[in-house]
């Protein structure tokens, strides 16, 4: 195992097949108790900071392959920890006590500002790409709009049913999923007005209906939004009209319907879905050459399973996979193409 990751390996490259088949684990963290539960990076892609059941927050150095810090969150525990825009500061989710969104600084572990108003236990958690506003969704079936520079809620959406947010890339609009059958798109400046767009989707491949949607994720290029599940399909989207695109099958789900997502997502590229398996495999489609049978076009074998939480890099060529195990993959080769 490479004990320090490689710098060149780490420029960013044309994702492909090819690419994506020479990807192989570089560092292993075995730092956590309990499983990990999120992960996130920082917006210049140097740091990913991780949230756990053993209410622990990681912070690893992606170019450096290193643990950079650890801190924890005993009393409130932790979960859907984000970097803000700033890789000094988090937002995370309580687990106990109540319900709050917490604002802390990574400096100097301290608190900066508490964000109350939910009833039940926060499912997602959001940072606005465009600015410091953040969206936070929950059990108690309200979205909830807020400002890092004040306490005080800026907005409130009662969905009447079990919600998942995400922004759109601009920032300008977010889109809610409610009830795994329903997305509806606002406008951030108008959402008190409603949504300007609902969709009703039907999966009519499964008899039994949608499994329970877990997020919602937009493409970068903001064409599509994937709809990951706690069954074993996920789904894509159009992000214009509402249809659905893609089903991805092959994964064992891994049946966790708060975890926000974190076992799937895309490649920066918008060309690739990624997503653990139960049984330890990092399943891959492609968006623009799909299988006509649903089914991945590679697996590539973690070091452990379930693989619960899977990220790309949005900066380097690496990829964060982990469950009780953080591990970095990087590609063996350099390819550009």
């Amino acid at each position: 195992m490479q004990t320090q990751l490689d710098d060149g390996a780490q420029q960013p490259l044309a994702l492909s097949l090819s690419s994506i088949s020479t990807f192989k684990t570089a560092k292993v963290f075995k730092d956590n108790a309990k499983p990990i539960s999120s992960l996130s990076f920082d917006d210049t892609g140097e740091l990913c900071v991780t949230s756990s059941s053993d209410e622990s927050i990681h912070i690893y150095n992606c170019r450096q392959g290193t643990l950079e810090g650890t801190l924890f969150s005993k009393k409130y525990g932790v979960h859907l920890a984000r970097f803000t825009h700033r890789s000094s500061n988090v937002i995370y989710a309580s687990t106990k006590d109540d319900d709050s969104l917490r604002y802390l600084s990574l400096h100097d572990n301290k608190y900066i500002r508490y964000f109350r108003g939910h009833k039940k236990k926060v499912i997602s958690v959001e940072m606005s790409p465009l600015d410091d506003v953040f969206l936070s969704a929950s059990l108690d079936e309200t979205i909830r709009l807020w400002d890092l520079r004040s306490s005080s809620c800026q907005g409130l959406l009662n969905v009447g049913g079990r919600p998942n947010i995400a922004f759109d890339p601009s920032g300008l609009t977010f889109a809610v999923g409610l009830n795994s059958n329903t997305i509806k798109i606002y406008d951030v400046k108008t959402f008190d007005k409603g949504p300007f767009a609902t969709w009703n989707l039907s999966d009519h491949q499964s008899p039994q209906g949608f499994p329970t949607w877990t997020s919602l994720k937009f493409t970068n290029d903001g064409k599509n939004i994937l709809i990951t599940t706690a069954g074993n399909t996920h789904y894509l989207v159009d992000a214009f009209e509402g249809h659905l695109k893609q089903r991805y099958e092959g994964h064992i789900g891994l049946q966790s319907p708060d975890n926000g997502g974190c076992d799937a997502g895309l490649s920066p590229d918008g060309r690739f879905v990624f997503a653990g398996s139960q049984d330890g495999s990092l399943c891959v489609w492609d968006i623009e050459n799909p299988s006509m049978d649903n089914q991945p076009i590679k697996q590539l074998r973690a070091e452990e399973a379930p693989l619960s939480c899977f990220g790309f890099n949005p900066r380097y060529t690496m990829m964060v996979t982990g469950h009780q195990q953080v591990s970095l993959w990087q590609p063996s080769i350099n390819m550009s193409t």
